[in-house]
């Protein structure tokens, strides 16, 4: 099997759209005074940086970089910084992808704020208006900026896409490109940046001389497949435009689903530690009756700092099969305070809680016998209720008491913007004289 027959082959158009900054693309989408500032969007507790704009990359800030290490650039450049809202990044990533599927009949939801995106059937000579007219869409309909990169397998519409921002022009395609004017992109493309290329294995690449993904498309086959790991060869072949990695469904159903949180300070005390669990049982319940599925299996766990010297490392777990699988809030969180009791020990600083799901499956799928009915559709009717009215009028609206009101255990999120699309307080008020 030759290569340039596989090359030729080979007409897919496969785009990848990346939202710029996405973190702070969506603080500026409702504050818009901060636009030309340098601004930054922190990780969990305020503890590194996430997202950061173009000016602060200028001033030095780094990506990961822990908060307190930036201070001082942040005092020198009047830097704005922000709490992570995932609330809210969630929501208008969801709104950003509603518009992407507008556009393809195939479409993966690859994070947060990335998609690959089918473009096989836009015609060669339409594809850069297509690109450039999507990218402005979704600024006007969402806010939100992007760069598009678009290439015959999803490895390269990743360089596509990094090209594509690094020379400041919103898009980029190789589908029309000559073989050496993609050789020249490649060649000075670090090899550590290249999709599916962890830390662990570039340095391997860079002791065999391997430093750019030039260098990687051109690497022996039978070297790689005895130094690396299937998907080693299929970044090779991808990088040399045959297509290796399919196209994954985003709407194939979850088999698991975790709310976790690190504590915003040390948890001693049980009734402190159950408000979180409770809290983390009801957020997990609401996104599975969202998918329409039903939990099989339910597992409460806590732990204290695994990096805290002083301190010996505790974790504990338990977890619960359900003879029934269900979604009822009420039901859930009984179990899920039960095993908490089972686990809990006086003594240590717990630093993180969670509770996970697993298990999923489709809401209808188990006959629970004509018995259960009843008690089944009443459960059904409440849940309805509380999520109406919470989506309504805002999250937690309708909750049950041992979630407690003080909540002294949620994350540290000393700089939140409060931003909060489901409440109609965020709603921009217009001033007409």
């Amino acid at each position: 099997m030759s290569y340039i027959k596989l090359r030729n082959k080979n007409n897919k158009k496969i785009a990848l759209v990346d939202c710029n900054s996405f973190y702070v693309s969506c603080e500026r989408l409702f504050n818009p005074r901060i636009n030309d500032l340098p601004v930054v969007v922190l990780s969990n507790n305020d503890g590194c940086v996430i997202s950061r704009s173009s000016e602060a990359k200028k001033i030095g800030i780094r990506m990961g970089e822990p908060y307190f290490k930036v201070k001082q650039l942040v005092r020198e450049y009047n830097v704005k910084v922000y709490s992570s809202n995932y609330a809210l990044y969630g929501d208008i990533s969801r709104r950003v992808m509603h518009v992407l599927k507008k556009f393809s009949p195939k479409i993966e939801i690859y994070s947060i704020d990335e998609a690959f995106l089918d473009l096989t059937l836009v015609k060669n000579e339409e594809l850069e208006s297509f690109i450039s007219e999507l990218r402005s869409l979704i600024l006007k309909w969402t806010g939100i900026p992007v760069s598009i990169g678009v290439a015959k397998t999803k490895t390269l519409s990743k360089v596509a896409n990094h090209l594509a921002k690094k020379e400041k022009v919103g898009t980029k395609s190789f589908i029309l490109n000559h073989e050496e004017e993609v050789n020249n992109f490649l060649k000075k493309f670090p090899i550590e940046d290249v999709w599916g290329v962890g830390r662990k294995i570039s340095k391997l690449y860079k002791n065999n001389n391997i430093i750019t993904a030039y260098d990687l498309k051109n690497a022996n086959n039978t070297w790689i497949k005895k130094n690396t790991n299937v998907l080693g060869l299929k970044t090779v072949m991808e990088l040399r435009d045959i297509s290796c990695i399919d196209f994954e469904s985003s709407s194939s159903p979850r088999k698991n689903c975790c709310v976790s949180r690190s504590f915003g300070k040390k948890v001693l005390d049980y009734e402190t530690l159950k408000e979180s669990i409770v809290a983390h049982c009801l957020n997990a319940a609401e996104k599975i009756r969202i998918d329409n599925q039903v939990v099989k299996s339910v597992v409460v766990f806590i732990r204290n700092s695994p990096f805290n010297k002083n301190e010996k490392f505790f974790s504990r777990s338990k977890k619960v099969d359900l003879p029934i699988p269900t979604d009822d809030s009420i039901l859930l969180t009984k179990i899920c305070v039960q095993s908490l009791q089972e686990i809990f020990l006086q003594g240590p600083r717990y630093q993180k809680a969670g509770v996970i799901f697993s298990g999923l499956s489709r809401k209808g799928k188990y006959d629970e016998g004509l018995f259960l009915h009843e008690r089944k559709e009443k459960s059904q009717n409440l849940m309805k209720a509380i999520d109406k009215t919470n989506f309504r009028f805002g999250r937690s609206m309708i909750t049950v008491a041992d979630t407690g009101f003080c909540n002294s255990w949620k994350m540290k999120r000393s700089h939140s913007s409060k931003i909060d699309t489901s409440s109609y307080d965020f709603l921009p008020t217009i001033n007409i004289r």
